[in-house]
C-alpha cells in the first residue's frame, strides 16, 4: 500500500556514476566539456545547425529586405 522513501521520491537503484563523470570531465585530453560523452553529438549537432541555419536564414532575409524584396524568392 505504502511506498518505500527511495522510491516514492523518484529514486532509482542504481550505481553511483558521479566518480565516472568527475574523472571523465576533468581528464585534460583537449576535447571542450560538451564533446566529452559519446552522446554528446545527439544534442550539440542539431543545436549547432538550428543556429546557423537561422542565422543564415535572417541574413538572407534582411538582404532581400534591402533590395527591395518582401519575399523569400521572386521578384515582389
Amino acid at each position: 500500500m505504502f511506498r518505500t522513501a527511495p522510491r516514492m521520491a523518484g529514486f532509482v537503484f542504481r550505481e553511483n556514476r558521479v566518480p565516472y563523470y568527475q574523472r571523465l570531465f576533468q581528464n585534460h585530453d583537449g576535447k571542450r566539456q560538451w564533446y566529452q560523452t559519446s552522446r554528446s553529438g545527439y544534442l550539440v549537432y542539431p543545436y549547432l545547425i538550428s543556429i546557423y541555419g537561422l542565422g543564415a536564414a535572417s541574413t538572407y532575409a534582411m538582404c532581400r529586405m534591402v533590395l527591395g524584396h518582401k519575399t523569400w524568392f521572386g521578384e515582389k
